[in-house]
Parts: structure tokens; sequence; C-alpha cells
């Protein structure tokens, strides 16, 4: 038995920011795994062929490079070799009538792009990306900070102060809107609303639902203003920079160390009890890097001791689901809408708002979607090195999905299990690339594909195969994530401590609610 200031469970990015700034406070940490790597969805491994690199989930470093975590801990994040590769040419969509519209770094080209479309919708682009300082000002404050009483007051008086009555309301607007309603206000051309409206899937907004517009601005505006950023050789760069923080610090990391219970006595948390049988004890603090519904009745077997919060972690609302498809290629995607595409980290498969909106529905339905949406991701087209010379990977991500099949909109697979169809869907991905991009299987060297219910087996966070752990809607956001009343991280067992993308900020690699509670805990 060996004793610590806190004990995490489980090793995804937001636990080792908190481990690493809570080590470098002084604190004794140990941080417990139950898979032989760390990382959680933040991982990067050869699944087709040797030598091809693979993000398992995240891929997009945008937000960890724009971080609170990362402004402070730059320097010594570098020095443990966290590296990134800039993307100038960031997010584009191609349509089934051949044309395409992209997002890039440079103004000028963007602009041109929406200018074939519609020069009333370039001159909006303009206005947007002039006001964009202003307005990510006070967003990014919000979504930089606690949820508390005066947190809130203060983003809310600086947002008074700064635009008065008139513009605070636009922002809440803005913050309430669905993605359909805010692109339809701004833009008249179908191709430039669906390729926005594309970002709100990555986080369970439909067009249609509530709260769903700020994900697609911020996306649009953040890629045109400063670009995005990959990892240098796979997004584990940031894992393995982390893990080198906490080490150097002191901290131990062991792999292979599932947590089967957090111990508590007196209402308080006090260490945990590992699979193999080992006790360890936790003097300040026990953080559990998990979906809330692993608390009740599995690693607090008792529960909390608050029936209402047990209830709230056992109904917590998880995303539909994802597969994922890893291609290991002898070149990227012909892409027939425009080779320029070919530049860019991610293309978008998505026809229209309305096709959105039915691939959501299909998928909370139980029905396998007759067209997904695909999120392409070429990241090889702007870091060569995570395969061999003149080879390429591909990142397939497709969205959404049912955790449990009831049927196949399409009519043409039997309904089963996930391990049963995934190939057969996998093929309908294909084909859906391939109206695309002719051609493309003649180029697959390799291939690796898993379904909603491996990506669960993999990592138990993302159940049903969500990948952002947990649906954003407004009714479980902001101080409704992950339940009311809880969401500063804190649950009613003393000392216990939620965080990861089920927790207040969200999903994403930002690392904000293990930094934030990093800081609640051992200061700043």
């Amino acid at each position: 038995m060996s004793e610590f200031d806190a004990i995490f469970v489980g090793a995804g990015h937001n636990s080792l920011a908190c481990a690493a700034h809570l080590s470098l406070k002084g604190w004794k940490t140990a941080v417990f795994e139950r898979s032989q790597s760390i990382g959680g969805a933040v991982q990067t491994g050869e699944y087709t062929l040797p030598g091809f690199r693979h993000d398992f989930g995240a891929m997009n470093l945008s937000l960890f490079a724009g971080s609170a975590f990362h402004r402070k801990y730059a320097n010594e994040l570098k020095s443990h070799g966290l590296e990134f590769a800039p993307v100038a040419d960031c997010f584009a969509s191609a349509f089934p009538d051949g044309k395409w519209f992209g997002v890039s770094n440079d103004l000028e080209k963007t602009v041109s792009r929406l200018a074939a479309f519609s020069a009333a919708d370039a001159g909006t682009w303009r206005r947007l990306v002039g006001a964009f300082p202003g307005e990510a000002e006070h967003l990014f404050r919000l979504l930089g900070s606690p949820m508390s009483a005066r947190a809130l007051a203060g983003t809310a008086w600086n947002l008074w102060r700064r635009k008065g009555l008139a513009g605070a309301l636009d922002t809440a607007r803005l913050l309430l809107s669905s993605p359909r309603a805010w692109l339809e206000e701004n833009f008249e051309t179908p191709h430039v609303r669906t390729t926005l409206a594309a970002w709100g899937m990555h986080l369970d907004f439909a067009p249609d639902i509530a709260g769903g517009a700020v994900f697609p601005y911020l996306e649009s505006m953040a890629n045109q203003s400063f670009g995005m950023v990959l990892g240098k050789g796979g997004a584990d760069t940031i894992i393995r920079a982390l893990a080198g923080m906490v080490k150097a610090a002191g901290g131990k990391i062991a792999t292979g160390a599932e947590v089967a219970e957090i111990t508590v006595a007196g209402g308080r948390a006090t260490g945990v009890r590992l699979a193999s049988g080992d006790f360890h004890v936790a003097s300040k603090a026990v953080i559990a890097g998990v979906a809330p519904k692993a608390l009740p009745g599995k690693l607090l077997p008792n529960g909390s001791g608050d029936a209402a919060f047990d209830t709230a972690m056992k109904d917590f609302r998880h995303a539909p689901g994802t597969m994922m498809i890893h291609l290991a290629l002898d070149d990227l995607p012909d892409w027939s809408a425009s080779a320029e595409l070919r530049q860019f980290a991610y293309v978008h498969l998505a026809p229209s708002l309305d096709a959105m909106s039915s691939t959501y529905q299909q998928a909370i339905a139980g029905m396998l979607p007759n067209q997904p949406v695909l999120v392409v991701g070429q990241p090889t087209a702007v870091d060569p090195s995570r395969a061999p010379e003149s080879k390429h990977v591909l990142w397939v991500q497709v969205r959404m999905l049912p955790a449990e099949i009831r049927g196949d909109a399409a009519g043409k697979i039997a309904p089963g299990q996930w391990d049963a169809v995934k190939d057969a869907y996998a093929e309908r991905v294909l084909d859906i690339i391939e109206s695309y991009a002719p051609g493309l299987r003649q180029k697959i060297l390799g291939r690796a594909v898993f379904s909603p219910l491996d990506l669960e087996r993999e990592n138990p966070n993302l159940v049903g195969g969500d990948q952002i752990c947990g649906s954003h809607h407004l009714a479980q956001n902001f101080l409704f994530r992950p339940a009311r009343g809880f969401a500063r991280w804190q649950t009613p067992v003393a000392n216990l401590y939620l965080t990861g993308a089920a927790t207040w900020p969200g999903a994403g690699t930002g690392a904000g609610s293990g930094f934030m509670l990093a800081q609640q805990l051992g200061g700043s």
C-alpha cells in the first residue's frame, strides 16, 4: 500500500494535465490506467501497417495549442517533446454536384471561394472575421472559466460593459441558437451553410438543435483567424509531453492498473482498490476521469450517499456513436471536385443540412444511416512523418451511428450486433467516399475498422461509441454538466472529483476541466 496526495483514475489528457500541475505544486500524485497505454481517446497507433501512424480518436489539437494550460507550460511541454504541425488549409466540404468550399487561414483565399458562390456571403464572411476578436474575448472567457457564480457574473459584467445590453443579448442569442438558425440568418448559399454546419455534428448538434450554433461559428472563425494545428507525428505528442511533465515532477503513472473501487470512509474518499487487490491511499483527493455512469454501483459500490446525484450519473445522456476507419494509402484521394482538396486537413462529406438532420434522427432511432456524415481526415497532407515516404494515412470518422442497431435505413444490412455488421457498414462508407474520390479502394494498403462497440471496448468512457463522452445539449451543458449543482467537478463524496469530457467545459483537447480543477485544488 502506498500513500499519495492525489490519485487519478484513468490517464486521459485532462487527468494528466491535472496531475502535472499538482505535481509541480508539490503534490505527490499517482495515475492508474486500466489500459496498457495512456491518453484515453487521444492516442496514436499503427493500427493498419507498420510505419503508418493513425490517431485513434482526436486529431485536431488546436484547442490544446490555444489552451490556458499550454500558455502556462509551453516551455515544459516543449522540453518533453511536444511538437505541432501547423495547418493552413483547415477544412472543406465536397458536394454531390461537384462543387466544394473550404476555409484556409488566408482570408483572401477563403473569400475568393465564397465569392464564387455569393458576393453577399463573401461580404458577410469579412464582417464576421473582423468582429471575431471582440466576440471571441467573451466566448473564450466563458468557455475557459469555472461554472461558478463569481466567474459567470464576471463574464456577464465584462460582456455588458464592452458590448452594451443589445450586444450582450446578441451573444446570448448565439449561444442559444441552432446551427440552421444562425447559418440561414447569415449566409444565403446552401453549400456554405452545410460546410459550416458539419462542425456541429462533431459535438452532437444536428442542424436544428438549440445551442449548437456557437460551435460552427467558433471553429470556422478560429480556423480562418489562426489556422489549425495537428500533432507532429500524431496526436499523442501531447500525451507523451504531459506524461513527461508528471514523471519529471515525481508523479507516478501505472498502466495495466485498473481501479476496481474508490474507497470511502465517513463520507470522504480515502483512496482506491485496484483489480489486483492492491490498496492505495489518497490524503487530499481522488480524481476520476471516467464517464458518470461508472460511479454509482461500480467505482462507488454503495453509491455516493446522495440519491439524486447517483440518479443523475446513471441518467447521464450520451451522444450517438461513431465508427472510426483508418486507412493506409498509396496516395491521397483524388477528389473529383478539385485537386486542391488534397491539401486540406479535413474534408467533410455531408450533402445538406436536411441530410445531416436525417442522419441524426436515424441514429437516434437505432437505424444505420443510409448516408452518414463523414469526416475525412488527411493528416499526412500536413504531416508526412506519419507514414512511410510518399505514403499516406486517412482518418475517417463516421457520424452519427446507433449504439444498438434496430434496422438499416437503406434496407440492405440485416440488423445485428456491431461485430457482425461493421465490415458491411464500412463498405457503405467507402462507397460514399468513392463517389467523391473515384479509385480510392485501389489506393488502400491496409485498413482497420473500429465500430461504436469497439471504441467502447478500447475506452469504457466512450459509451456506445460516443467519442465526446456525453451530449452537449443545453440541458447537459454549462451549469448542468454533468449535473445541476456539480459543474465544478465536485461530487457528494468529500475529496472525490470528476474530470474529463463529461464535465465542464466538455469535449475537445483543451484540457480545460483538468487544469481548472488543478487550479481549484492546488492554486494557480
